[in-house]
């Protein structure tokens, strides 16, 4: 794992962010609140769904505020920051209740804030506190956050490291273009804008067939080249890792040293403002996280997983915030870790799920609590697209998922419409993760169930607006014992 590294200037200026955040606090006291995840790990679902059922009072029994009646408004408020888009939160909604389509993926930062009014549950408190909390929810692309151990490497050894693991595994047939290309080059040459654009279209092919749902790699910085937005085309974005580049300082004015300064440029210019204008001012943080989508690609993309997620949670700053180090420097004193998509396993198989996850991210998840943060592991989903029953299987009664499978989605031979719904047995999960991680680190292949896990995506489910009275309930799994986690203690 890479520390971050900010000099002197970055600390003072987050330092003065901090006291000016802090400063507001005062007049509207705010808790920020990072949503990120990698690829398909569904964070635009998840804001959609929490926030929709605040709003209209879902059903939330483990979210103590909303059990005990202290909750008196939730609602959407302008947000703080100018500069920041807007989260869409309308149009997703509309597209998941009315339309039963998933809402597009997270591309770019998005922040919604939410104000919530509460009466607190301790006197003292209600004496000196009106009992409202501004939550701002920030959505940003886990991409980006795997971006952030690059603060702490050169370019030398960003391109060693690229290189060592585009020579393993599946990575190794993946790369070849980008490696040959490579391997064409002399370096020292002068720069050349045509042979720069050829050696980054190359590498960044390499980077979108990893991430293909076929492989489902996790760890593809830089996280931009996935995702430019609008810097699309600049030369920040316009470089590649080297393969052979060793450690020596290119040459002034040669293809070497024209990728290493366009490299630094996409520290100054891409990451750096990323961190300090964003990452740095969180208070809590949840990292979603598509386990079954790993598990069902089989011993590579797991391991790919559990180093990107080494990798994420290595950049969070750990530690419980005190009144002084809150003043002074923020610190995400809650983290969790979620699983998504449990509906696509029976209830019996969730707590494998949890356990398997809790497996990735052992090491690092360590390595932070030691430190203090409060760290938490679940698997939710945050819209259930499925229900559960029972079908029988000779003498006996095999649990299955019921829900409509998306359009072009197979099972054999079948090819399913996107109407018609069908109960499927979604496969089990080691009972042993220990063992499970065993077999794999010993370059075993997993149990052949575990291709079949995740197999087919289902649409959102139908629901049924006029039978629910006092508002919409968009069906979930957890997300009450996900906000308690995260906000339950500032509603106390």
């Amino acid at each position: 794992m890479t520390p971050i590294h900010t000099s002197f200037g970055d600390n003072a200026r987050l330092t003065l962010d901090t006291i000016t955040d802090r400063a507001s606090d005062i007049v509207q006291p705010t808790l920020r609140l990072g949503v990120t995840g990698l690829s398909r790990a569904g964070k635009t679902v998840f804001i959609a769904a929490l926030v929709h059922n605040l709003i209209h009072r879902g059903r939330l029994p483990m979210f103590e505020a909303m059990r005990s009646g202290r909750l008196s408004n939730v609602r959407l408020d302008e947000q703080p920051d100018d500069q920041i888009p807007r989260f869409d939160y309308e149009t997703h909604i509309d597209r998941l209740v009315d339309e039963r389509i998933w809402p597009d993926s997270t591309r770019a930062i998005s922040e919604l804030r939410l104000i919530i009014e509460y009466q607190s549950a301790s006197r003292w408190n209600r004496m000196f506190s009106r009992g409202r909390i501004a939550i701002d929810i920030v959505d940003y692309p886990g991409e980006w956050l795997l971006d952030l151990p690059l603060l702490g490497q050169d370019f030398a050894t960003f391109s060693a490291q690229t290189e060592a693991s585009a020579k393993t595994g599946v990575r190794a047939a993946l790369a070849r273009d980008w490696l040959g290309l490579c391997a064409e080059c002399d370096y020292d040459a002068p720069a050349d804008e045509k042979t720069v654009k050829a050696l980054n279209e190359a590498f960044t092919a390499y980077l979108r067939a990893c991430r293909a749902d076929e492989h489902s790699l996790s760890t593809l910085p830089p996280g931009r080249f996935l995702m430019p937005g609008d810097l699309e085309g600049s030369p920040a974005l316009t470089f590649a890792p080297l393969a052979g580049l060793g450690a020596e300082k290119p040459k002034r004015g040669s293809l070497g040293a024209l990728m290493e300064r366009r490299y630094e440029a996409y520290k100054s210019v891409v990451v750096k403002p990323f961190f300090r204008n964003h990452f740095a001012r969180l208070d809590r943080q949840i990292v979603l996280v598509d386990t079954l989508q790993a598990l069902s690609r089989g011993p590579e993309a797991v391991a790919d997983l559990e180093h990107a997620l080494s990798e994420v949670l290595a950049c969070f700053r750990p530690g419980r915030n005190t009144w002084l180090s809150s003043l002074v420097r923020r610190r995400i004193d809650r983290v969790l870790i979620a699983a998504t998509k449990a509906d696509h396993l029976h209830h019996e198989s969730h707590d494998r799920l949890e356990k398997l996850t809790r497996r990735l991210v052992d090491d690092a998840t360590n390595t932070i609590g030691a430190s203090g943060a409060g760290i938490e592991v679940m698997a939710i989903a945050s819209v259930r697209a499925t229900r559960e029953a029972s079908v029988e299987s000779g003498s006996s009664q095999l649990p299955v998922i019921v829900g409509t499978p998306m359009s072009g989605e197979k099972i054999g031979a079948e090819t399913f419409d996107g109407k018609r719904k069908t109960a499927i047995f979604p496969g089990d999960l080691p009972a042993n993760p220990d063992a499970f991680f065993r077999l794999l680190r010993r370059g075993g292949k997993a149990p052949e169930h575990l291709a079949d896990i995740n197999a087919v995506r289902f649409r959102p489910p139908e629901i049924d607006t006029d039978s629910q009275e006092g508002g919409l309930s968009i069906p979930h799994i957890r997300l009450d014992r996900v906000l308690q986690f995260l906000v339950g203690d500032r509603l106390a």
